[in-house]
């Protein structure tokens, strides 16, 4: 079974904070992607890179995976996967972040195959038991 969890922002030390997921908007549409490798929607983010701030890794995800050009970008909370049962697993932890995009460019020439605008989460899901939670903590807040 898994459970996603959620934390206040600054709860957990920042060096366990190994992802950076971006909920953005655009025209007043959900963004998702669809990676090269895969024929499934999900929510634009990625892993943080060595000596990067969280905060640096959610726009340098936004950017490559969307090609937002200017936005507004506002931390949310962090959360976490816990995989019950799992042996010899560890509990991983991202941070949420919610975007409001402003200028979209040509998409870079990394590992997203498309985007698309949704007006609510897709069918389709990369990570179907995560993704919608991630995207309901953001409408309770914005909603």
């Amino acid at each position: 079974m898994i459970k996603v969890n959620f934390y206040r922002l600054n709860t957990i030390e920042d060096s366990k904070l190994l992802f950076a997921v971006i909920m953005a908007k655009y025209n007043g549409k959900w963004i998702y992607v669809k990676h090269k490798k895969r024929n499934t929607w999900e929510i634009p983010g990625g892993h943080r890179e060595k000596n990067e701030t969280i905060d640096s890794t959610a726009s340098r995800e936004l950017f490559e995976e969307t090609g937002a050009k200017k936005f507004n970008i506002t931390p949310i909370c962090i959360y976490s996967v816990d995989r019950d049962g799992a042996k010899d697993y560890t509990e991983s932890f991202g941070q949420l972040f919610y975007a409001e995009i402003e200028t979209l460019d040509k998409l870079p020439d990394f590992e997203i195959n498309e985007i698309k605008l949704f007006d609510n989460i897709p069918e389709n899901l990369t990570y179907p038991l995560i993704q919608p939670f991630l995207h309901e903590k953001v409408l309770k807040i914005f909603n």
